[in-house]
């Protein structure tokens, strides 16, 4: 397990020599199990974007919420090399890579864990004997910082772990306290935490003290290792308490670890990069990498090398674990790390398209040994960089073409304008980062106010659901007079047919049509206009469209056209609405518009997909209900967006749990079988005499459009035919997929009645189908796991009450994630036995601490008039108890309980016996006793409660005597 000799001029060690040391160092000389790298996407944890730690896949174990019978429950010490992206989220690096010479969105997590095995003294025994015996870093070059304790969390010194590093013989020079925002550790608001220490390493050495220089940013000294002893649980109400089990966790980033072994100051002069930016000189014109940074890198050379280096692997390893430029969550921070990698190798690089793909291969060499999952999906990594590179290179370039042409025309001195950057921002894709980077070059600035009114308009928007344009545009929807004007002038009614010309291509990508048109009409304040000026938002009327106006349900397009000929002005088109058989896309108009200009309209491809897919699947939905339910079931509404879809639908009863997972196995089985989606327009008298035909109760247009789905829709007409009634064949508009396996998947996420007889249901597909049901398998895990620990003897009180706390925190995560909604009801109803299982153990345990307590003070007042003392309670419930035991096995007894608690408050309990009434009454009693201790009662005559200050708790007492002797 040793690493071969670095020192006196003997060849330094490779990275692949580096990990695979640490890794058999803890296997076999102290043995830790080795485990796998888990996969860059987070599996059932919607707070990440991506796993940017080691400790992600133990998240169960350190929270206790781990299934006692998974393989995860089994382990007790474990060692491996994890994958980590920071790029999104809280961890984000993007912005800084390539700026310096340490920032990267992939790295390497070298960790050790225990799980209640080994602590302080053998983590840190093992560390510095990897470090100085196995890596023989000089032990002089090293320091390390422990817990210098924290008055407010109640925390002293961890000189347990201070102790440990001196009997390692680590000078006490070398031996550091920092404070809890250095070294105490949390995993979040709630939950495990614990002192840290960390080990430090100073590259320049020669036998000086650098200890000054800790934790202060200095590039000389740098972190190397963390480790994290977790003994802690932060509550909910911010306390910290101990925990049952003692954890470790450590982390060393394996690029800066090779850094110092290869005695480098770069992390990119290592051979995890010098292979890659090698390569990247091959396959560009720009001159060898040379490590500048700031201002000595004229022309961003080697922030270029050092950006496409890093995002070549970040793309290499997510697109690998499953995670493809997308446009949302992940997926859209990885487009963004793409067509960030993509620009600087053709803009600062001069490389021709294809280098980064060619980039590929040189990774695969690198990290394929550590990662063999790599080296399977090469082809596929290089297929899926390739073609986004291609889309946005066109887009990068008119981008360019567009900036440059608004700046020339822009007065001296003036921000850019913001409606241009909207329309690269929302027609082509462009992140706000990398159009304030091109401006920042060119001394510009964006009039970001302007910008951000613009977003928060579209936000707004977006939030409103379908009427929401209708309802505050004045521009989308024509007036009567309007409408009358256009007819009478002879304008004809717009021909959307275009919104349909769509195939599938040869690798299952939808290819889009283009269309061109002519700007018949501009309509804006309720009036109509031939020409609007730029920066006005308009209404365009077109003679053609391929746009989907929102109809029928579903969403309308989004997207942008452009002037024949003038392809660098983009005007953004919002939303598209139908009024009187003509087609209004609401417009910003970056320039003016005139009517008669030609026009080139190009839909957001993406938002169309999604849209396409999210409505097959309604129709889809809309047969497995009636299947599951019975042919009554019929269709009262829907809605389709291109994130999710809603259905309303008759119903007699409730829809059980059973028959929510048998409508998604039969939406799941149509899906698998990949059946063609055959549409055609036919006479509506012929439509409407089709046997189980679905159609709402709704005017259609004649010819009308049917959608069927696996029968084509000539076999479906036939007379007698019952195909219909054995698929789902529906009158429909909308735009859908060509076949049913696009859908991949469908959850229906939420299921509840809008009225007696009326249910609504929401479903999502693709993806985030997949995600739910991650999220929900991983839930029921949890819940399952509290199942267990539930039916465990506890016989500790704040035990149990920290058990019912977790049921309760479970309960509100279920119901507000989304998951299929089958499976959020079953764990509900486990949730809600549970809720009343920990209730009653509270109860009982209370009820038997308090019985214990009440003879103890039965045998010490023995049957007199009133009892007065003060005794340790956990809560105001058990003291309670304890009164109402006394006054139960002593009748003629009036009791007042004092309990004084750790926080500084005095809990106060009091009942009064029925002889007593009405002259003596328990909530007076309670009133005067805690107003003596600044505090407040309440109750009835019989019973009360209070608290107050634990100042005043001696005059409270004489205070109690005095008035129950006042008034017996």
């Amino acid at each position: 397990w040793r690493c071969s000799p670095r020192r006196g001029g003997a060849a330094c060690p490779s990275a692949e020599q580096i990990r695979a040391a640490f890794l058999r160092f803890f296997e076999e000389r102290h043995g830790h199990r080795r485990l796998p790298s888990a996969p860059v996407r987070p599996r059932g944890d919607p707070r990440l974007l991506f796993v940017n730690a080691g400790m992600n896949q133990f998240k169960p174990i350190f929270l206790g919420t781990v299934h006692p019978r998974s393989e995860l429950a089994q382990h007790r010490r474990v060692v491996n090399s994890q994958k980590c992206v920071r790029a999104g989220g809280k961890h984000n690096d993007l912005e800084d890579v390539g700026r310096d010479t340490y920032h990267h969105t992939f790295f390497e997590m070298l960790g050790n864990w225990s799980f209640g095995d080994y602590f302080k003294e053998e983590a840190c025994s093992m560390a510095w004997e990897l470090l100085t015996e196995v890596y023989e870093i000089p032990r002089d070059r090293l320091y390390v910082t422990y817990f210098g304790g924290d008055p407010s969390l109640g925390l002293s010194a961890d000189e347990e772990c201070r102790d440990v590093w001196l009997r390692l013989g680590v000078p006490a020079s070398h031996v550091l306290p920092f404070p809890s925002k250095d070294n105490f550790w949390e995993m979040g608001d709630t939950g495990p935490c614990g002192p840290c220490t960390e080990i430090h390493y100073d590259h320049v050495g020669g036998g000086r003290n650098a200890a000054a220089l800790v934790n202060q940013g200095s590039p000389d000294v740098v972190e190397i290792w963390n480790l994290v002893f977790m003994q802690y649980s932060r509550e909910v109400e911010g306390n910290l308490l101990p925990l049952p089990q003692h954890h470790v966790d450590t982390g060393m980033g394996l690029e800066r670890l090779v850094t110092v072994l290869q005695n480098k100051r770069s992390n990119y002069d290592t051979d995890l990069f010098t292979p890659i930016l090698d390569a990247i000189h091959k396959g560009c014109r720009a001159p060898r990498y040379q490590g500048l940074v700031g201002d000595t890198d004229v022309g961003h050379v080697n922030m270029a090398y050092r950006v496409v280096a890093d995002h070549v692997r970040t793309l290499c390893v997510c697109i690998t674990d499953g995670i493809y430029p997308g446009f949302s969550g992940a997926e859209l921070v990885l487009r963004r790390i793409l067509r960030r990698a993509v620009r600087f190798c053709s803009e600062v690089l001069q490389a021709p398209p294809g280098l980064l793909a060619s980039l590929v291969p040189t990774v695969v060499e690198v990290l394929g040994d550590a990662y063999p999952e790599l080296t399977r999906n090469a082809n596929q990594i290089k297929d899926i960089i390739n073609e986004n590179e291609a889309a946005f290179l066109s887009s990068l370039e008119r981008g360019r073409r567009i900036i440059e042409r608004t700046v020339q025309q822009m007065e001296p001195s003036t921000n850019f304008p913001a409606e241009v950057a909207w329309s690269l921002y929302g027609s082509l894709g462009f992140p706000l980062d990398l159009i304030d980077l091109m401006l920042e070059e060119k001394g510009i600035s964006l009039d970001s106010a302007a910008f951000n009114e613009l977003v928060l308009e579209d936000a707004k928007r977006k939030a409103g659901g379908p009427q929401a344009g209708q309802a505050g545009s004045t521009n989308a929807q024509l007036d009567v007079h309007s409408l009358a004007q256009l007819r009478s002038s002879g304008v004809p009614a717009t021909d959307d047919s275009p919104k349909y010309a769509y195939t599938l291509g040869q690798h299952g990508h939808y290819e889009f049509s283009p269309c061109q048109a002519t700007v018949l009409m501009l309509y804006r304040d309720q009036s109509l206009q031939k020409e609007v000026g730029a920066g006005q938002r308009c209404g365009v009327i077109l003679d053609r469209t391929n746009f989907y106006a929102e109809q029928g349900g579903q969403d309308s397009d989004q997207g942008y056209m452009t002037r024949l000929g003038q392809q660098d002005v983009l005007f953004p088109v919002e939303s598209v609405h139908l009024s009187g058989g003509y087609v209004v896309h609401e417009v910003t108009a970056v320039e003016t518009l005139h009517a008669g200009d030609q026009v080139q309209l190009f839909v957001d491809e993406a938002q169309r997909l999604a849209c396409m897919t999210n409505h097959t699947a309604t129709h889809l939905l809309n047969f497995a209900l009636r299947h599951v339910l019975g042919d009554s079931t019929e269709q009262r509404g829907a809605h389709v967006t291109a994130e999710r879809l809603r259905f309303d639908f008759d119903t007699k009863g409730h829809v059980t749990v059973e028959q929510l997972q048998q409508v998604e196995q039969v939406v799941q089985d149509l899906i698998k079988k990949n059946e063609v989606v055959h549409m055609a327009e036919v006479p509506l008298t012929l439509a409407r005499r089709v046997q189980g035909l679905r159609a709402v109760d709704e005017g259609y247009p004649d010819p009308v459009r049917i959608v069927s789905l696996g029968v084509p829709v000539e076999n479906v007409l036939t007379c007698d035919s019952e195909a219909a009634m054995q698929t789902s064949v529906e009158l429909c508009c909308g735009t859908h997929l060509l076949q049913t396996g696009s859908v991949e998947d469908l959850a229906i996420i939420s299921e509840r009645q809008l009225v007696k007889g009326i249910s609504r249901v929401i479903a999502v597909t693709g993806g985030r189908a997949k995600e739910a049901r991650e999220v929900g398998q991983c839930l029921a895990m949890e819940v399952d796991s509290v199942s267990l620990r539930m039916k465990q003897r506890i016989t500790s009180i704040p035990e149990m009450q920290n058990l019912s706390k977790e049921v309760g925190q479970l309960t509100k995560v279920v119901a507000s994630t989304a998951m299929p909604q089958w499976q959020r009801r079953e764990l509900q109803t486990i949730l809600k036995a549970l809720q009343r299982t920990a209730n009653t153990a509270i109860k009982k345990l209370e009820l038997q601490q308090a019985e214990k307590k009440a003879q103890i003070l039965l045998a010490k007042y023995c049957n007199q008039p009133v009892i007065i003392d003060t005794i340790p309670a956990d809560s105001l419930s058990i003291l309670m108890k304890v009164v109402n035991q006394l006054c139960n096995k002593s009748p003629g007894t009036s009791v007042l309980l004092l309990s004084p608690q750790a926080s500084g408050e005095v809990l106060c309990a009091c009942q009064v016996s029925k002889n007593c009434l009405p002259a003596f009454s328990a909530a007076d009693w309670a009133v005067a006793v805690c107003r003596q201790m600044e505090g407040k009662a309440g109750g009835s005559p019989i019973v009360a409660k209070g608290s107050g200050n634990a100042k005043g708790m001696q005059g409270a007492l004489t205070t109690a005597l005095e008035f129950a002797q006042s008034k017996l």
